[in-house]
């Protein structure tokens, strides 16, 4: 019998390991003339608008963006920023209102305003920033870009929150994070080559190939002759085109990576750190040791003592 063994792509890969999770915060009018102000959050909030028109900016930032029902955006970076029917209406606090369960909401846009429905992404891991840091402050998704996937899930989604079923709050989270998913698809086709990072380097064949290869095997004794080979570039091509593309070195990246899910196998597993040392590809406890203290600043063990007194603080 054939064993078929199935791997995640990075990006998917990724969202896994940042355990992220979805949040449905409600929907709201947003009259004509009037222009609402969000604080600085953590996570990535999103906003799809359900009916009517409205504008989108950062604080700070010269550029609002225009939405119409059935788009949504994206804001990753955590920074301040307006939703308005006009660029130029003077924005007040927003104050979230009353959650309502229950009952059917109209979602009707005011006139000449619109209705918009909110959601955020929190991440229970410590490393979001290996995603959060690649992205701008503004992801918006509309009409024309990857949007049937975009549509469909909205419909359903605002179905859900039409009329509350049982399980309602547990599909509209999963319909998010088909959203979340698809808008950074989307932004990798339109903006892959205009930024530096890991997840714009998925837009190249060559190197999302290459990342691949590493995130599939990360214990295998790696190369960068032995990489450049899998993808069919030299040694030192490959090694400028990665470096230009990602912003490190392959093999830095590798040796990231590998401490990276270390971290993770020191958090969530009782494995020894010899088994831990081995999965990163290491043979020797002591050089990964000091892999490990390069990237985290403490060694393996000091590293999941520090878990364990703030998960026991954290219980107290």
């Amino acid at each position: 019998m054939q064993i078929v063994r199935y791997f995640m792509d990075p990006l998917s890969e990724v969202l896994s390991l940042l355990k992220l999770e979805a949040y449905i915060s409600g929907g709201f009018p947003l009259t004509a003339g009037t222009g609402l102000e969000f604080r600085r959050h953590q996570g990535i909030k999103c906003y799809v608008v359900i009916d009517g028109n409205c504008w989108v900016a950062v604080t700070g930032s010269q550029e609002a963006i225009f939405l119409k029902s059935g788009d949504c955006v994206f804001l990753p970076s955590g920074a301040p920023f307006c939703l308005a029917t006009a660029p130029d209406s003077l924005p007040q606090p927003f104050i979230p209102p009353d959650k309502e369960t229950g009952s059917a909401l109209t979602m009707q846009a005011p006139r000449d305003g619109a209705f918009i429905l909110g959601g955020r992404f929190t991440f229970s891991s410590a490393h979001a920033d290996i995603l959060l840091h690649s992205l701008p402050p503004l992801i918006p998704v509309t009409e024309g870009i990857g949007q049937k996937v975009m549509r469909n899930a909205m419909e359903c989604l605002r179905e859900e929150m039409r009329v509350p079923q049982p399980g309602g709050d547990l599909i509209a989270q999963q319909l998010v994070q088909i959203m979340l998913v698809q808008a950074l698809r989307v932004f990798l086709q339109q903006k892959g080559n205009e930024h530096v990072g890991w997840m714009f380097a998925l837009s190249d064949p060559q190197l999302k190939a290459a990342i691949t290869y590493m995130h599939q095997e990360p214990a295998f004794p790696w190369t960068l002759q032995e990489l450049a080979k899998r993808v069919g570039m030299s040694r030192t091509v490959f090694t400028e085109h990665f470096k230009r593309k990602v912003g490190i070195t392959p093999m830095k990246y590798l040796s990231q990576w590998r401490m990276l899910l270390a971290g993770e196998r020191l958090r969530n597993s009782r494995d020894s750190i010899t088994q831990i040392s081995q999965s990163a590809g290491y043979n020797s406890d002591s050089a990964f040791g000091r892999a490990f203290k390069k990237e985290w600043g403490c060694s393996p063990r000091e590293h999941r003592q520090q878990l364990l007194r703030a998960f026991t603080s954290h219980e107290q």
